[in-house]
């Protein structure tokens, strides 16, 4: 019961800073593929968000889950 718990908490907190800091996400992951790119596009930005908040919902619901089960 414990390990869906502490998933869902690592997944939440994924989720937040995907959510919250997808331009240092895209520092960290897709910079150093492109000598020309500043910054990252509206898109990637958009679609980082997207992912966080599925990141935060698939979080939650592992930690709800085992309780419903139950």
């Amino acid at each position: 019961m414990v390990e869906p718990i502490v998933g869902g908490i690592i997944f939440a907190a994924i989720g937040i800073f995907l959510f919250l800091k997808p331009a240092l996400f895209w520092e960290l992951t897709e910079k150093w593929k492109s000598y020309r790119a500043d910054e990252p596009s509206d898109f990637y930005l958009f679609s980082t968000k997207f992912g966080g908040i599925l990141f935060i919902v698939f979080g939650i619901v592992m930690i709800v889950l085992p309780f419903i089960i139950e």
